[in-house]
């Protein structure tokens, strides 16, 4: 966990009494709905269909067990008892009055939490890898540099007002968790031949209208030039992003219009302009940092404990482990992810009283540490094995446990036309059902890692194009209709699902889904070939006359 200073906590202070002023005005009648909507949007307050949504800063993903009991009291006290957690690893509150809304930012306040550049066109909360500082193979802990860019980007003068909405992605370990490739900036950490720590630089990427794949702008940046390398490209994306057409204005439609070798021309050209000048990291500035996260005390512990072999005759037990818990970079502990995707629920959501829960759980059983994942799930990052079959016990309870986790139905999808005011389709009721459909632990285990990605509108915050199977709602002379995708996947090697015909009508959906995977068991060489993998070997045709053969 990073310890903010009193620069830090004074700026979230300040921003919350500004806040209330503006809110106040507001309610008064002394700023208009037009005048009040850019103050509310850099403070994360959306207008949706039927209430203000509350979108809350996560950074990087890393809660302490204070931070998510605070996120439990709003939920609970200004709120209808629940958060959503999101695929940029923030909570969003959907019921939350105007009025109330300072009083739950200055309640937020109090543990460090804040919900600037939440929206608007800055740049926008910095994920991370889910597993950071704990995954084995690491290059190192890259929520240590996610900080930095945090600091350097919160309320930076020129990055507040971009063409459009900026997002940034780092992970340091070759399997991507942290979807990079489909980000403004994705970052990577590497070694080069000498040992020295850089990134890998990848621009572009985004969803949405125009979906694209970020590419390689520079293969390696050395830790201490990163951030003037950052501020090049925002410093092109600012001088020529199209402020004119909002469909246009995302860098990713600059690096397409221009090509990757120009834009990479205009940004070194720009970058050699600031290089080695204020914004160059040294080694003290560095470690200053590093210094301030509070990494566990842990013991020394035995690999496989006694308790484990004691619940090892558990069959439920067993399937949770299996799939839910993943090897830790430190022996006789685990990384235990906490499905927020049980059978017929809302992808995503959390109860006050499961939030509760859980920080008491991490502060048991994780040092008081929690995270959140791009897939809307919550993870306890430094768990003890000989505490795996409690911890477990007390997960089943709080109906935590579903052993889904990257199965069929730990299914992403935003909040859809239940709540959002630009979607054109319902996507909760479609996840709650798939997930009823795919509830069996033998289809799943039969089936294997299958992700399936909704997203109620074009905008993509379900991620849809990058779904093993993604699901878009459309309208259609006024009813619901659903194009699907199938091939996507959003890991290191990050792909573009394939349409593979019609829309089809809400409900259909489900029937469709399941035969797509029908025809996936069936034409899959052997259980071991991933339903992408399957796609790849075969293409869209062989899916496409299952579905629509009597259709």
């Amino acid at each position: 966990m990073y310890a903010y200073d009193d620069i830090d906590r004074a700026i979230v202070h300040e921003r919350v009494a500004e806040f209330r002023d503006q809110v106040s005005r507001r309610l008064s009648g002394d700023l208009t709905e037009d005048e009040f909507k850019p103050l509310r949007l850099m403070n994360g307050v959306y207008l949706q269909l039927h209430a203000y949504m509350f979108r809350v800063a996560i950074p990087y993903g890393t809660l302490s067990s204070a931070q998510l009991r605070k996120l439990a009291h709003v939920a609970r006290t200004y709120d209808r008892s629940y958060g959503h957690f999101t695929t940029r690893q923030n909570i969003q509150f959907n019921w939350i009055a105007l009025k109330d809304l300072p009083d739950a930012l200055a309640d937020l306040a109090e543990v460090g939490i804040h919900a600037m550049q939440t929206s608007g066109n800055c740049t926008r909360n910095v994920t991370a890898d889910q597993w950071a500082g704990v995954a084995p193979g690491e290059v190192e802990d890259p929520r240590v540099w996610a900080e930095i860019l945090r600091q350097h980007t919160a309320l930076h003068p020129e990055f507040s007002f971009l063409p459009r909405k900026f997002k940034f992605a780092i992970t340091a370990s070759d399997h991507d968790r942290a979807a990079i490739k489909i980000h403004d900036i994705g970052l990577k950490l590497v070694r080069n031949d000498a040992g020295e720590t850089g990134f890998e630089v990848l621009v572009g990427g985004g969803l949405g209208r125009s979906p694209f794949i970020g590419r390689t702008i520079k293969s390696f940046v050395a830790g201490r030039d990163i951030l003037s390398y950052i501020e090049a490209i925002l410093r092109v994306y600012n001088q020529y992003g199209r402020r004119d057409n909002i469909y246009k204005a995302r860098i990713k439609i600059l690096v397409h219009e221009l090509g990757i070798e120009k834009f990479a021309a205009e940004v070194e050209q720009a970058w050699r302009e600031i290089a080695d000048g204020p914004l160059t990291l040294d080694d003290e500035m560095i470690e200053d940092i590093r210094s301030r996260f509070i990494y566990p005390a842990y013991e020394k512990l035995p690999a496989e404990p006694d308790e484990l072999r004691a619940a090892a005759g558990d069959a439920r037990f067993e399937a949770w482990r299996n799939n839910s818990v993943a090897p830790h970079r430190q022996d006789g502990y685990a990384i235990v992810t906490l499905s927020l995707k049980p059978a017929g629920g809302p992808p995503g959501d959390a109860t006050a009283e499961q939030m509760d829960a859980v920080a008491d759980l991490a502060d048991k059983y994780s040092f008081g540490e929690i995270r959140v994942g791009h897939e809307q799930n919550l993870v306890l990052p430094h768990v003890a094995k000989r505490d795996l079959p409690a911890l477990w016990a007390a997960l089943d309870k709080l109906a935590l446990a579903t052993p889904n986790v990257g199965l069929v139905s730990d299914i992403i999808a935003c909040p859809g036309l239940d709540y959002c005011s630009l979607a054109n389709a319902r996507s909760i009721p479609i996840a709650q059902e798939l997930s009823r459909r795919f509830a069996s632990p033998e289809t799943a285990a039969l089936i294997g890692r299958l992700h399936i990605n909704i997203s109620g509108c074009i905008n993509a915050c379900g991620h849809h194009h990058v779904g093993h199977i993604g699901i878009l709602g459309v309208e259609k002379n006024g009813e619901e209709f659903y194009q699907i995708t199938i091939g996507g996947r959003a890991d290191e090697g990050a792909e573009l699902g394939v349409l593979i015909g019609p829309a089809v009508p809400y409900g259909e959906v489900a029937d469709v889904i399941e035969d797509i995977v029908e025809a996936y068991l069936s034409l899959r060489q052997r259980p071991e070939e991933l339903f992408v993998d399957t796609v790849k070997r075969l293409g869209v045709e062989p899916f496409k006359e299952r579905v629509y053969a009597t259709r």
